[in-house]
């Protein structure tokens, strides 16, 4: 009988790779063991959440005991495929698009920008910090012969949903987009939204909520 995949909350999945970049933190330290309550005081994260984060698992670690370190860095490597590199493709290299490819992400992590792309390249290509920048024409070329999955998306608002819909009949099977177009795709491609202007609202609304607590106790 095929066993089922494990249902893992969209919340701990999220917090997987902060828990395997403290856990390479402890590591470097020459930490053998650590706790909940240490991994509590290092991330700013309640206890009882990384202990519920950790259940989903099975028994990582032993009640009174803790975490073995270089166990836990096994298990969040192979969770999280860090001996395996994903091409990713840039899509829209205006100011954030620059600092991402500037960055670039295989420096601290398994994947890396290995094509862009940007209406303001020439036709055989432009090389910008190291990364070949191709014309949005040949997007659909291009994700083939470098074999991406995985999408970063910096076009503005009213191109989101159309190179999307491009997209869609390639490879691609996630997308990262910075756009704040809620865009539409069928369920074999997953989004991950990061509207920079809402979270920084949000940011705003929790400092004045803080402030309006810290009044009303003083």
């Amino acid at each position: 009988m095929k066993q089922e995949p494990l249902k893992i909350p969209q919340a701990t999945s999220k917090r997987l790779p902060l828990y395997y970049r403290f856990i390479q933190n402890f590591s470097n330290a020459g930490k053998k063991r650590v706790s909940s309550q240490e991994l509590s005081e290092a991330m700013k994260i309640d206890s009882a959440t990384i202990r519920r984060d950790f259940s989903h698992f099975g028994a990582l670690g032993k009640k009174g005991y803790g975490y073995e370190v270089q166990h836990l860095l096994e298990f969040f490597r192979q969770t999280l495929d860090q001996d395996e590199e994903t091409n990713v493709a840039l899509i829209g290299v205006g100011s954030l698009g620059t600092a991402f490819l500037k960055y670039n992400f295989h420096k601290n992590h398994n994947t890396r920008i290995v094509v862009a792309f940007d209406t303001s390249a020439t036709e055989d290509g432009t090389m910008m910090s190291n990364i070949p920048v191709f014309e949005p024409t040949k997007l659909e070329e291009k994700i083939q012969q470098y074999g991406i999955e995985l999408v970063i998306l910096t076009v503005p608002s009213r191109a989101a949903q159309e190179v999307t819909d491009r997209l869609i009949k390639t490879s691609v099977k996630g997308i990262l987009n910075f756009t704040p177009v809620r865009l539409t795709v069928p369920d074999s491609i997953r989004i991950h939204t990061i509207d920079l202007s809402v979270e920084l609202q949000t940011l705003i609304y929790s400092i004045k909520k803080d402030e309006e607590t810290f009044t009303l106790r003083s």
